[in-house]
């Protein structure tokens, strides 16, 4: 993991695609989660900060949102392992 967060600058998924990476209303049904979460993840594995995005959120363990290509679910297993 980077020693700065100088790699938050490089993200993908800053500015008009934010929207895939946390759900914009209370509810969301599953469908519609699934294609979002579908459509971060593709951003993410071909985004130049994804390791270190995913460290970051591993270490904070951070609960919400898509991260380094890991939706809260993938993490809550890994934490768990």
């Amino acid at each position: 993991m980077a020693l700065t967060d100088d790699w938050q600058a490089e993200g993908m998924c800053r500015g008009s695609h934010s929207h895939l990476f946390f759900p914009q209303t209370s509810f969301e049904r599953k469908d519609e989660r699934e294609r979002r979460e579908h459509r971060a993840k593709a951003i993410c594995h071909v985004c130049p900060a994804l390791d270190d995005c995913a460290g970051f959120a591993l270490s904070l363990k951070e609960v919400y949102g898509i991260w380094g290509g890991m939706t809260e679910s993938d993490r809550k297993k890994i934490y768990a392992a």
